[in-house]
């Protein structure tokens, strides 16, 4: 009985594992700046992100289907705004409001409001999923690598599916990534966690200090072993260590 009972419980672990168990991949993007974990390699599809004051951004959207799962990342490029948004300014009739003529201080509004539009991006990406039929079950501020973002749980209220969000801006570029599972599946926390950033040539970026898309970028962290900025040996670890 219990040989029986041995043969049966391992055709059903051979039956689920080859899904179960598949390895996800680490997907790296050079284009966009960031990596991030996906079950197989995304589409990549070209898209419009419209800002908070009516700038088209041009975007990218990498996604997977994968039965009832769905993962995405969709990175919205901000570094032309300035430019968006003071042209239209010029567009505006006579004697229009400070969001055209640029007046209430050049470093805080700017033309079109550019400036205010890139610095409230991230209240501006988390809004547009508090929009959705859902309950919004978490929203925290968070960072990966020492760049700040917003990160939001939602509950579908038609089919109870767990949608993960996490939200972040680099280089003035939008990252806004999302794991929706089916009710009863495990919530797609990892895939949210995943989300890194990339220099040119793909390698990580980790910052030495908190990054905020406002202000300078802080130094990068050094790596293991990496020598010192200004050329050098790495030092030697120290005794016991």
């Amino acid at each position: 009985m219990h040989l029986i009972s041995f043969i049966v419980a391992a055709i059903l672990v051979w039956s689920v594992t080859p899904a179960a168990a598949q390895e996800w991949i680490e997907f790296v993007s050079r284009d966009d700046g960031f990596r991030v974990n996906f079950p197989v390699q995304p589409t990549v599809t070209q898209t419009t992100f419209m800002s908070e004051f009516g700038a088209a951004l041009p975007a990218r959207a990498y996604s997977v289907v994968r039965d009832r799962e769905r993962y995405s990342v969709t990175v919205a490029d901000y570094r032309g705004i300035e430019k968006l948004l003071t042209d239209k300014a010029k567009k505006c009739p006579p004697y229009a409001d400070e969001r055209c003529t640029g007046l209430g201080g050049g470093a805080i509004v700017g033309a079109g409001y550019w400036k205010t539009d890139i610095r409230g991006v991230l209240v501006w990406a988390s809004w547009q999923y508090m929009q959705r039929d859902a309950k919004v079950t978490h929203y925290m501020w968070n960072f990966i690598d020492l760049v700040e973002g917003h990160q939001l749980q939602l509950t579908n209220n038609a089919d109870r599916s767990r949608t993960y969000v996490a939200i972040y801006m680099h280089d003035n570029r939008l990252y806004m990534l999302e794991g929706t599972v089916p009710s009863g599946y495990p919530e797609p926390a990892l895939f949210q966690q995943s989300l890194g950033f990339v220099d040119k040539d793909g390698n990580g970026l980790r910052y030495s200090d908190y990054y905020d898309n406002d202000y300078p970028p802080p130094p990068l962290a050094r790596r293991p072993g990496a020598a010192p900025a200004g050329g050098g040996a790495p030092p030697a670890p120290a005794p016991g260590r």
